[in-house]
Parts: C-alpha cells; structure tokens; sequence
C-alpha cells in the first residue's frame, strides 16, 4: 500500500456492494477494504476517504449499468412486497368484514325468531262441536226439549214430561182433541201434551217452531205455560 496525497491507494482489488443507487444521482460512498499483509497471515481494516461520484467518474459503462439494474430490481421487489402485503391486508380485512356481517345476522335472526313467533298468525280456533242431535223419536223429542228449556230457564224433568205426554197423546204428535169444550168453542187441543193454540202463541218459546205440531215447540210451550201456572210440568198429573 501507498499513500498519496493524503488519500489511500489500493493495491488490491476489492470486492464492494452498493444498493439503492440511483442512475442519475451522486452519492458518497464509504467502504473499507482489508489487505493482505506482509506477512500473508494477518489483515488490518483500512478506512477509505468517502468518494463522490457520478456516471461519469465511477466504474465502467458495465458496473455503471449493473448497478442501475441492480437499483431497478430492489425498487421493483420493493414495490411487489408492498402490493403482497396490501393484498394480503386487504384480504383480511375482507374476510373479518364477512365473519362480523355473518354474527350481526345470526344475532338478528336469534332476536326476531321470538318476536316472530309472537306475530305469527294465530292458529285456527278448533272447529266448533258439531250440533247434538237428536233421536226422530219422543226420546229424541223429549231431550231436546229439555235442553233448550235449560237453555231458557224453563223448569221440568224427562218423567214429567214423559208421564203427561203419555196421558195426553200416547206420544202422538199429531193428536187432536174434537170432542171437548174446547173443540167446542173451535179450539181443539192439539200434539204432545194437547195445548190450544191461543196457549201455544202465548207461551211459545223462542228458537222452536210455531208448528203447534212440531212436537219440540209443543212440548216446550205446554212446560212454559205448566211452569208458570203449576211451577213445573211435574206438577201436573190430570187436564190442565
């Protein structure tokens, strides 16, 4: 090695790198470069003068190129890792973006299921029992008199209507009386428990026929009229 001028000549070729160089620019650059010693088995670091240079002052047409293009290749990798890591952040963001949109709705879908269910169209009210019915007989008759004598708070019991019944018409529903004082004066007693029709329109009771001959109205009409003449049907034990 030598010295001059106070700056250090290199009497070795050395290896250096240098990144982020820009083609057109000047920079300093500081390296330190270790020589062989006299004695081949020792190196001692040796600091150089920074050197200003340009394309013009540093290195061949060759170096000058290759370390524009290794600048140019740090720059371009650079700018690959930033869109990768801005695609990857994006991406995440996505997906979080999705798992929390998923849970809002999960969660709302939970909230509205009860109120949903409270909203909900009311079930249809069971169908209403079918009317009773009745046998086509003084059984049948007789029964259903007496329900909607209940209904109408009319009193009287199945042996006392049935006990008069039998008395009067023998459980016909078309008997009529011709020969009493009543058919006398033209007002012949008349079905089930023989009642006159001035009584029957008196005493009739609603929802029943106004067929004197119907033998449900009859029967209903000639209680009513017992119940408020005797108390009850089960009073009467002859004409009445």
């Amino acid at each position: 090695m030598r010295s001059i001028s106070g700056y250090t000549r290199l009497t070795k070729v050395h290896k250096f790198s240098a990144a982020g160089i820009a083609a057109a620019g000047v920079a300093a650059v500081a390296f330190a470069v270790v020589p062989a010693s006299a004695e081949g088995d020792k190196q001692q670091a040796i600091a150089v003068k920074p050197v200003a240079w340009n394309a013009k002052t540093f290195g061949t047409e060759d170096q000058r190129a290759e370390l524009v293009q290794q600048a140019d290749s740090a720059a371009q990798q650079a700018r690959h890792e930033a869109e990768a890591r801005k695609k990857s952040e994006a991406e995440a963001k996505a997906k979080a973006d999705k798992e929390r949109a998923e849970k809002e709705a999960a969660s709302r879908s939970a909230a509205r299921k009860p109120v949903e269910a409270e909203t909900a169209a009311p079930k249809a009210a069971p169908a209403a029992p079918a009317p009773k019915s009745y046998a086509n007989n003084l059984d049948g008759w007789i029964r259903e008199a007496l329900d909607i004598m209940a209904a109408k708070g009319i009193p009287g019991s199945y042996d006392g209507i049935y006990r008069n019944v039998m008395r009067e018409s023998t459980g016909n529903p078309n008997a009529i009386n011709n020969w009493d004082s009543n058919a006398a004066a033209g007002i012949p007693s008349k079905g089930l428990l023989q009642v006159i029709d001035p009584t029957f329109q008196a005493y009739h009771v609603e929802g029943t026929s106004w067929n004197i001959y119907d033998p449900v109205a009859n029967i209903a009409a000639a209680c009513n009229y017992a119940a408020k003449t005797y108390g009850s049907m089960d009073n009467v034990n002859s004409a009445y």
